[in-house]
């Protein structure tokens, strides 16, 4: 069973493989993007979480 972090990154992961092989053409530009396309979306679901916290208190 999946934490909701680790679900995260398996998400991450699989977004990050889509929109690197699809929005560039050549692999070092898809390794990059997807790198980028990562370290975003789990930086910014877990700034997010943190913002969404603070709100409740």
């Amino acid at each position: 069973m999946l934490s909701h972090f680790s679900a995260l990154l398996v998400f991450s992961l699989c977004l990050s493989v889509v929109f690197g092989i699809t929005q560039r053409n050549k692999p070092n530009l898809m390794i990059k993007f997807g790198a980028f396309c990562f370290s975003l979306c789990v930086f910014g679901t877990i700034a997010a979480s943190w913002v969404m916290y603070l709100i409740k208190r």
